[in-house]
């Protein structure tokens, strides 16, 4: 087995310090962070299933963690500033934090709000950061979906000339629903996340 496939095995089977070792392995070979988010991280939070309930989400936090030392410093000189959140009445982050480091490995200076995050709160940070050019929103609960559809619809309000571009994504959105909200943009994928947002940096 490769090294990001014994990467895969250790978190869906919850094995935190293992993730860790194998997360330094595949730095070591010279894996960049997308090959070890896109073909290790991800798939294995797919197939873990019910993930935030064992440790297989712990073990995506010593990996994201790892990962997020070393090219968290890649914001120095970024590209653009993106807001990102988990929206409120949903608590999940394991999700958004690979596409928090995925913007950032990219380029970007990421403002992470957390989870749970309000209508209100989304609007502040926007407010407070007028040289963020994109908001990214996420929920992975479908309960959430009429928060995630409001805060779109408020940024929206906000700004009329639609100079800010809204990103959606999470385990309950789809391409449909985001073109429901308004959105400018969805993606089921961290990767793909930020491979769209750089397509909205002039």
């Amino acid at each position: 087995m490769t090294t990001l496939e014994l990467l895969k095995e250790a978190i869906e089977v919850g094995h935190p310090r293992d993730a860790q070792a194998l997360v330094y392995q595949c730095l070591e070979e010279g894996l960049s962070s997308s090959e070890i988010i896109d073909q290790a991280m991800i798939p294995a939070m797919k197939s873990a299933g019910e993930y935030y309930k064992n440790n297989a989400a712990r073990s995506v936090r010593k990996a994201y963690d790892i990962l997020q030392e070393k090219f968290g410093s890649l914001e120095d000189e970024s590209l653009g500033t993106i807001i990102l959140g988990t929206v409120e009445g949903d608590l999940h982050d394991v999700g958004k934090n690979l596409v928090a480091l995925m913007f950032r490995s990219a380029g970007f200076k990421v403002i992470d709000l957390g989870v749970a995050i309000s209508e209100k709160q989304f609007l502040k940070a926007v407010k407070e950061n007028p040289d963020a050019s994109i908001v990214c929103i996420s929920s992975l609960l479908t309960t959430a979906l009429p928060e995630m559809q409001q805060v779109v619809k408020s940024l929206r309000k906000h700004d009329p000339k639609h100079k800010l571009k809204i990103m959606v994504g999470g385990g309950a959105v789809t391409e449909e629903l985001a073109k429901q909200f308004g959105a400018d943009a969805y993606s089921d994928s961290a990767i793909e996340a930020a491979e769209k947002a750089k397509t909205f940096i002039i």
